[in-house]
């Protein structure tokens, strides 16, 4: 189980994280509930015709009139980073020796940079939280079973509109909470699995990965 440290700091925005734990890769929040979080792909509804779009919505809609449960959709907007892909170009010059590649190499890195330089280039991740609301009687098995079977309908339901899914494990849930609450301080030290251990101040954890 993964548990989010206690920060000495008043004002640390860790304080405002409601999660008790997270096990077998769910998240434990207070009041015995529980929530499960999906990567998803996206669709392109815009390039689509007049008729797969009428198909998409009418789908989408039976979708959600087929939900027992509560649904969390997240759309995540993010800066993309791309100072390693241009690093990566630059050490490509440096070991090409065929003039023509080096001349597109150049060319093309300097187009990223300029590209770079006056704009921002954004990403968007898509998730999709599936919760479930357990009483003091049941135990976490049980709790796990249903939200599982919950979130298996659910990535059923998505995939009959073309959208694939996947279920963060808990060390991406970790990073996921640690991006959004020290954007900065992911960027220059990215979590890993030894990170996790390491860092005192961040999380803590009582089990292996």
């Amino acid at each position: 189980m993964y548990l989010l440290a206690k920060a000495n700091k008043k004002a640390s925005s860790r304080l405002q994280i409601d999660i008790k734990g997270i096990e077998d890769n769910i998240l434990l929040l207070p009041n015995h509930e529980y929530r499960l979080v999906l990567l998803v792909s996206s669709v392109n509804f815009e390039l689509k015709s007049e008729d797969e779009q009428d198909a998409l919505i009418e789908t989408y809609q039976s979708f959600l009139n087929s939900l027992a449960g509560d649904l969390q959709i997240i759309v995540r907007v993010r800066e993309l980073d791309i100072d390693e892909y241009v690093m990566a170009l630059e050490s490509r010059l440096a070991n090409e020796t065929e003039s023509v590649y080096v001349s597109q190499i150049n060319n093309y890195t300097s187009f990223v940079k300029s590209l770079i330089k006056s704009n921002r280039i954004l990403s968007r991740q898509f998730y999709v939280v599936v919760s479930y609301k357990g009483d003091k009687k049941q135990d976490f098995d049980i709790a796990k079973e249903q939200i599982g079977i919950r979130a298996d309908i659910i990535a059923k339901g998505l995939m009959r509109l073309g959208i694939q899914s996947k279920s963060l494990s808990g060390l991406e849930l970790v990073d996921l909470f640690y991006s959004f609450y020290s954007p900065r301080q992911a960027k220059n030290q990215p979590l890993n699995k030894s990170g996790l251990f390491n860092r005192e101040s961040t999380f803590v954890s009582r089990e292996s990965l």
